[in-house]
């Protein structure tokens, strides 16, 4: 039977799709506010040291970027479905390591775990929804995948935070943590279909030449079978464009490592509960994950570059503000306006990155990009938490995030293409794994 490319042909999978990754978010939420505030109180972690505090966000960089890019190839080997299921096993441990912690390690150990069911979890969401959609779908496919687990981001943040007040912060995230994550194996088990067929549809029409779209400029200079070395240098380091996009991911998960922990400790420094901190950081999440319903399509209609780059330059703006604001409107407002940055450009740097990867390598090409971009974690954890730590206050670290997304924006307009295929189309038909 041949398959058919597009949300409407695969509503169902589609919505199911959406619902994993909202899942995901969850799990990622429920430490976002939580854990920063009842790091001195619960586990010890002296005050001021910022470095020690970051050690859970490195520890789940490092992991996650590795992971990425290892569930890409295995994707392309054994289905998105089981890589998907996995990350799902993998989740497990979390809930029970915070809960019985008895030390600020035993959180850093829940965060490996967490990076693995990361790692693999949303990046099948991501893939899985690439395989089944049209090209010129791309933006508004990514821009919902990243709603639905951003918006979950801010509702587990919001969550938590209130059942913390009734009942602690241990039981509610074990209770929240352990609901979430059955509930996302059971449902991933009975409904979620292998998509690796739709990405191997693709490929034939492409090798054809019945393929009826616009013709993707798909990254030159791979074999038509690239090996795995083969394409994480390519899309690291040898492609102007696919490395623009990798450096342009790192440096937007470095900022939202400060917004992760930095940012909820700055607010509980200034007076805010873990309520007000909590709708603060979730309005950052909600905006965030909103706005990514028309930033996507936004893409699809002007193309990728221009909203990555206006995301990047406006994040840097929201972010630089935030040390020279008081009171919690002007807090909430630069956390909104930091939002609309990450949604213009999270979900089309990954519409991005696959316009131009090969259907026979883009589960690679995406898990490469995720790696460098999740990546950004660790390092900006580890870069940041130091400038904390050597200045011994936050706001430096505000300004040091602002300026480097400042130079990223800068390094997408003057070295990337313009990858949406139908305002930069291939001139001659590809064939094969390459062009």
């Amino acid at each position: 039977m041949e398959l058919s490319h597009g949300i409407r042909a695969n509503l169902g999978q589609f919505i199911q799709q959406m619902i994993q990754v909202f899942f995901v978010g969850l799990v990622i939420g429920m430490e976002r506010n939580v854990l920063p505030t009842m790091a001195g109180r619960d586990f010890g972690v002296p005050q001021g040291s910022f470095l020690f505090l970051m050690s859970f966000v490195i520890s789940f960089g490092f992991v996650k970027g590795i992971l990425n890019f290892m569930a890409g190839r295995l994707s392309e080997r054994i289905g998105r479905k089981k890589v998907l299921l996995i990350g799902w096993l993998a989740a497990i441990p979390i809930p029970f390591l915070i809960y019985f912690a008895p030390g600020w390690d035993w959180v850093v150990a829940a965060n490996v775990f967490l990076g693995i069911n990361q790692g693999f979890a949303w990046s099948m969401t991501v893939t899985s929804k690439v395989d089944i959609t049209r090209a010129d779908q791309r933006g508004f496919a990514t821009g919902v995948n990243e709603f639905a687990g951003y918006a979950a981001v801010a509702v587990a943040g919001i969550a938590t935070a209130y059942l913390s007040d009734l009942y602690g912060p241990r039981t509610a995230l074990l209770g929240f943590g352990l609901a979430v994550i059955l509930t996302a194996i059971t449902t991933a088990s009975l409904f979620i279909r292998e998509t690796l067929p739709w990405a191997r549809a693709e490929s034939r029409q492409h090798a054809t030449g019945t393929y009826t779209g616009h013709r993707p400029r798909f990254a030159t200079g791979v074999s038509s079978r690239p090996g795995t070395r083969e394409i994480f240098t390519l899309v690291s380091f040898r492609h102007p464009t696919f490395s623009a996009l990798c450096q342009a991911g790192a440096a937007n998960k470095a900022a939202d490592a400060l917004l992760w922990v930095l940012f909820p400790l700055f607010l509980h420094g200034h007076g805010l509960s873990i309520v007000q901190t909590g709708w603060i950081t979730g309005i950052y999440g909600f905006v965030w994950g909103a706005s990514q319903l028309w930033t996507g399509p936004l893409s699809d209609a002007i193309g990728r570059r221009t909203p990555i780059v206006g995301g990047l330059w406006l994040l840097a703006a929201g972010i630089a503000a935030v040390p020279f604001l008081d009171g919690i409107d002007a807090w909430a407002a630069a956390a909104a306006v930091m939002g609309v940055g990450m949604a213009l450009l999270y979900p089309n740097l990954i519409a991005a990155v696959a316009d131009i990867s090969h259907p026979d390598w883009r589960g690679s090409a995406l898990g490469t990009y995720r790696y460098w971009r999740d990546t950004g974690y660790a390092i900006g954890a580890l870069v940041l938490g130091v400038v904390a730590q050597w200045s011994a206050g936050i706001d430096a670290a505000f300004w040091f995030a602002a300026t480097a997304l400042a130079g990223s924006g800068m390094w997408v307009a003057i070295r990337a293409e313009e990858t949406h295929p139908r305002l930069n189309p291939a001139v001659d038909t590809p064939s094969g794994g390459a062009s």
